[in-house]
């Protein structure tokens, strides 16, 4: 979830309201205390679920510090305040200053020729439906789509694929698919000349993700943390993958809970390389290689 600096905490009566950093080597512009970043640990955990570790209170002040300046409050004790008091937008600013996206093409490419298979396996005899429930600016859903236009080729109208994510920043980024050259320079010649449409004059160096593409893919914000989701069931597979770490094991719980209940008998779950859902044993049963099944698919 970003970098983690290192921090010089002064806990002598002489610094009693300001701590140090060794990267700025001074003192920071704002106040933030322990009880500061505790309080933002609480507000993101009830507001999006997200768990803060405590090694993140850098990256946090770093982050909400460019939220203070744009709302011209003076310390974080203001910011919270306001914030709990009449958030508005800012609830929305808040959560995407402090959720992480790092994506990439294919990232994790084990996945995608076992989704290609369960592709092939269903066929065209029926409407498929994707989710890919952590889009971040979109390189996973468009990966998704060009393993659906490789297994079926120009007869992919029966396929649908929902893309969403918390962060309506990176949600605008995904709905154009403009990327500079160096995010496409792992993907293979074919694909690029495939799936890319190459820039020219001002957008020289980067590509556009081509229409036939984007026509798969339907963008909305969803929080995961919601009793309930805007997609439409049963879904055939979903993407939920380097999303669940950022949760502790009773919201993800909750949240493997939902997912159940929207799944095909025989659909599939894939998760981060870093994911085990252990604890939903009574929901999903591993099939190896981060792929779940439903535990009580026949």
């Amino acid at each position: 979830m970003g970098r983690v600096l290192s921090m010089v905490n002064y806990s002598k009566p002489d610094f009693p309201a300001t701590l140090l950093s060794r990267e700025s080597g001074g003192a920071r512009e704002f106040v933030f205390s322990t009880a500061d970043f505790e309080r933002v640990r609480k507000l993101i955990y009830q507001h999006a679920g997200i768990s803060l570790s405590p090694v993140k209170q850098d990256m946090v002040y770093s982050r909400l510090a460019r939220r203070l300046r744009a709302t011209g409050k003076h310390s974080f004790t203001e910011y919270l305040d306001a914030l709990e008091k009449n958030g508005g937008d800012e609830w929305e600013r808040f959560v995407n200053s402090l959720t992480t996206n790092l994506t990439s093409f294919f990232r994790e490419p084990h996945h995608f020729p076992i989704f290609a298979e369960h592709l092939r396996k269903i066929g065209t005899r029926r409407p498929i439906r994707v989710w890919c429930s952590a889009a971040s600016t979109g390189e996973e859903p468009y990966s998704i789509a060009i393993t659906v236009a490789e297994t079926f080729g120009t007869q992919t109208s029966h396929v649908s694929i929902i893309a969403s994510d918390l962060d309506t920043n990176v949600l605008e980024t995904a709905r154009h698919g403009v990327y500079p050259l160096e995010r496409v320079e792992k993907l293979s010649p074919e694909r690029l000349h495939r799936f890319f449409l190459r820039g020219t004059g001002n957008q020289e160096g980067y590509v556009s993700v081509r229409p036939e593409l984007k026509s798969m893919i339907e963008f909305k914000r969803i929080n995961l943390l919601d009793t309930s989701y805007t997609v439409k069931a049963p879904l055939d597979i979903i993407f939920c993958r380097n999303v669940m770490i950022y949760f502790d094991k009773p919201t993800q719980y909750k949240i493997l809970s939902r997912f159940a209940p929207m799944l095909q008998p025989d659909g599939l779950m894939l998760a981060g390389h870093s994911e085990s859902f252990l604890h939903a044993a009574d929901l999903f049963k591993s099939l190896g290689k981060t792929v779940y099944a439903l535990a009580k698919a026949g």
